[in-house]
């Protein structure tokens, strides 16, 4: 973004550029494209591809992993957006009156998420100075849906706030989504 493509004599800016100083630049990251038009002066372009240009967004669902946890929140990496993987992992956080929908004055953190487990959660604000996205977990469809134990096999849902190992029977506490069946991959 920024780059110097050409004088603006030799082109016309088109949509990825503007112009400055006698030159046409780029105002964002991409493929230059230049295009001949029938008034004579080719017009410059900077096309983004596709996918990369997909954004989580206020109101959809994201599958993401927990990094870490403290006593207000949860940090997590976005992965993906609905089923779409993202290039670039995004930042988000849970806060702990977003995990649940009722009793959310007695909800722990700890005993909704541990690092590495895999959440679906929805997108309810695009977030704070950190570029953090705020999500929720506070449906039923929503929470975590993957998760390991200490043995480090995949834990299975016993109920909506318990997961147990299938080696050890040891059971830990989690938010658990009642996952829907457009959100299970294989």
């Amino acid at each position: 973004a920024g780059e110097r493509l050409c004088r603006a004599e030799e082109a016309t800016a088109g949509s990825g550029t503007y112009t400055r100083h006698g030159f046409i630049c780029s105002s964002l990251a991409g493929c230059l494209e230049k295009r001949s038009e029938d008034s004579g002066l080719p017009v410059v372009s900077v096309v983004r591809d596709a996918t990369s240009q997909l954004l989580p967004d206020v109101g959809a669902v994201v599958t993401c992993k927990v990094c870490s946890i403290n006593s207000r929140f949860a940090k997590v990496h976005i992965l993906y957006v609905g089923s779409t993987p993202l290039k670039s992992t995004f930042r988000g956080t849970i806060r702990r009156e977003d995990i649940r929908a009722t009793e959310k004055d007695k909800v722990e953190v700890y005993k909704s998420f541990r690092p590495g487990d895999i959440v679906l959660a929805k997108v309810i604000s695009l977030g704070d100075a950190q570029s953090n996205y705020l999500l929720s977990t506070a449906e039923n469809e929503l929470g975590v849906v993957v998760a390991r134990s200490e043995a480090g096999v995949q834990m299975v849902p016993i109920s909506w706030c318990e997961m147990q190992c299938p080696r050890t029977h040891t059971k830990d506490f989690r938010k658990v989504a009642r996952v829907q069946p457009q959100f299970l991959q294989t």
